[in-house]
């Protein structure tokens, strides 16, 4: 193989700017002088290969389309311009290419990486506020058009941007962008899913009444119930509509039932929600809606609606409260087949609420008896909802009970008890025709409304400070002259409580004494209950007097449940896990207002404010 020595000339500028085509032509092989040297190929800095100039024409076109595809030209560019197309939409033969996403939105294209099972749902559709409830918003904040937030100035907020140059946003697309990122990283549970795909809301009525196109109009304006989340309807049409608080009674609910005795079927439910700010004094049920009446000394009366959930939206829901101001709340009570509420402090005057109106009456005096009715504090109401009884502050010679009467207000009669250091509790009989009286000495006062007259006196054995007492139970005697009431339970302030059976009184009549009194002075006590070591608050009877249950505040847990006729205490229930506190109030309601396989509901309340059910079985 021969080689040839070459010379390299300089180049200059002329020659490099010189046509790509005459380049090759003008570099020349010179040949060398006569002492040249034979320089071997591969020390050689550039070789060119001298091949025939059909083969240099070939890789100048093929140069020539390298440098055109990469750099391109003039005349492809004039080409591609004609060409463009602002939708970028081009015509492909049999579908190629197309893949279903040209459509989307580059959030779109992007999914959540999840555990393995977990399915990503689709994005909730949000209007322009960015809400996806077909709802107005309840509340809007104005100051959200004049809050500007920077996205590109926090780092932690530059995702929230659409492009690489937005930055300043107002409040409320600020609140939209994180609501959709939220979305987008947190799967939509089904539930929403569900929710959303609901229809309308269907109005329906609550009862199974018959009303007239207007009322049932005007009832579907005020209450609305979607199918699967009732909502509590307003107080007003709760009470005029009394279907939708009682409970039909079930098969066989009005044979009634008795309980055994030792062992107790209770079973505790859903606390009353929330925790009053004072004690609580006072707790009364409604006699055939599942209502709970509560005060206490911070002067404001709460009204539930004892209901589980479901199908209340939440477990036994405040209806409805009611504050007056300067009064702390010593007594308050439902009228007996009425609307109205009467409450009452340590003050001159008493309240009347109307439920069904919403007024509220203030009753200043008893006129007439002003210097004997000083505080109106303590008042008992009577079963038939007729007459009011108001413990009269004076106490000479003994105690005085004030009769008005609920319709007029206006007083009807009074009754007077010798008792020494007055009287320390009072109850109406089952037939509201009289009442019985207890004074401190231990003295029993039976005293006809009727007949305006004492028909009986009798003391409690071995009483020591009479502090309360409670009548329950029925018996046969009709005609009763001390009213059909079977039990009465006396407590004291040892603790002892003695619960005596009236019947037996009447079955067999006493000797004939110069009273002529159906009642022995001095009747044994059927059963005597020592259990209690503190001063006996609280007394109460079930409606049909087969339980009772008795509980002192001066002592933590100081609560026990005594099954009549048998006068024994039952021994499962309280135990020491028992959540009672100081017991400041109890009360009981019927079961078939409370509805379900239920013989009754109590509601214990405490120094705490708080107020729990239990339902007996």
């Amino acid at each position: 193989m021969s080689t040839q020595t070459l010379n390299r000339p300089a180049a200059t500028l002329e020659t490099w700017n010189a046509p790509h085509e005459t380049r090759q032509t003008e570099l020349q092989v010179r040949p060398g002088s006569d002492d040249e040297e034979e320089i071997e190929a591969e020390d050689s800095d550039v070789e060119f290969d001298l091949g025939d100039d059909d083969e240099g024409e070939a890789k100048d076109e093929d140069e020539a389309e390298l440098e055109r595809l990469v750099f391109g030209d003039s005349e492809g560019f004039r080409e591609n311009l004609r060409n463009f197309n602002l939708d970028n939409e081009e015509d492909v033969e049999d579908g190629a290419g197309i893949t279903g996403l040209e459509g989307l939105d580059d959030a779109a294209l992007f999914v959540t990486d999840l555990a393995p099972g977990e399915v990503v749902g689709h994005a909730i559709t949000t209007n322009d506020e960015g809400h996806a409830s077909r709802d107005p918003p309840a509340w809007e904040d104005s100051d959200d058009e004049r809050l500007v937030v920077s996205l590109a100035a926090v780092p932690r907020l530059r995702k929230l941007r659409l492009t690489e140059a937005d930055d300043l946003v107002n409040g409320k697309e600020y609140s939209k962008r994180l609501r959709r990122q939220f979305e987008l990283l947190t799967p939509r549970p089904e539930w929403a899913a569900h929710a959303s795909q609901q229809p309308a809301r269907k109005r329906r009525r609550l009862s199974g009444d018959v009303y007239s196109s207007d009322d049932e109009a005007a009832y579907a304006d005020d209450v609305d119930i979607d199918d699967e989340i009732p909502n509590t309807a307003p107080l007003a049409k709760l009470l005029q509509d009394a279907q939708t608080l009682v409970r039909e009674p079930e098969k066989g609910s009005g044979k009634k039932r008795k309980i055994r005795p030792e062992t107790l079927d209770i079973q505790r439910t859903k606390d009353i929600p929330g925790i009053q700010p004072s004690a609580i004094t006072s707790l009364s049920f409604h006699s055939k809606h599942p209502l709970l009446l509560s005060s206490g000394p911070s002067s404001t009366l709460y009204l539930h609606h004892l209901a589980s959930s479901p199908p209340a939206p939440t477990p036994n829901p405040l209806l409805t409260s009611l504050h007056i101001h300067g009064a702390p709340l010593s007594t308050t009570a439902f009228q007996p087949h009425s609307t109205r509420i009467f409450l009452s402090a340590r003050r001159r005057f008493f309240h009347i609420w109307d439920l069904e109106t919403g007024q509220v009456e203030k009753i200043t005096r008893v006129y007439g008896h002003q210097h004997e009715q000083r505080s109106m504090e303590r008042f008992k109401l009577s079963p038939d909802g007729k007459s009011m009884a108001l413990l009269g502050s004076a106490r000479k010679g003994g105690g005085v009970i004030n009769i008005l009467s609920t319709a007029t207000l206006q007083w009807q009669s009074q009754v007077r008890v010798e008792s020494r250091g007055g009287i320390a509790e009072f109850c109406w009989w089952r037939d509201s025709r009289g009442l019985c009286i207890a004074g401190k000495n231990g003295e029993i006062s039976e005293w006809s409304v009727t007949e305006l007259r004492i028909m009986a006196r009798w003391q409690d054995e071995g009483a020591v400070g009479t502090t309360t007492l409670a009548l329950g139970g029925q018996h046969e005697f009709v005609k009763s002259p001390i009213g059909t009431d079977r039990w009465i339970s006396i407590g004291s302030s040892s603790g002892i409580v003695n619960i005596y059976d009236r019947r037996a009184w009447l079955a067999e009549p006493s000797k004939p004494t110069t009273l002529g009194q159906p009642v022995p002075p001095n009747p044994s006590p059927t059963k005597t209950l020592d259990h209690l070591t503190t001063p006996t608050s609280h007394l109460a009877f079930s409606h049909d007097g087969q339980m009772m249950v008795m509980a002192s505040k001066w002592k933590r847990d100081a609560l026990r449940m005594v099954h009549l006729p048998s006068c024994t205490v039952f021994k499962n229930w309280p135990t020491d896990k028992t959540p009672l506190g100081r017991v400041t109030g109890v009360a009981f309601c019927e079961g078939r207002v409370v509805g379900g396989d239920v013989y009754a509901a109590l509601a214990v309340a405490n120094e705490q404010g708080k107020i729990r059910v239990w339902e007996v079985r």
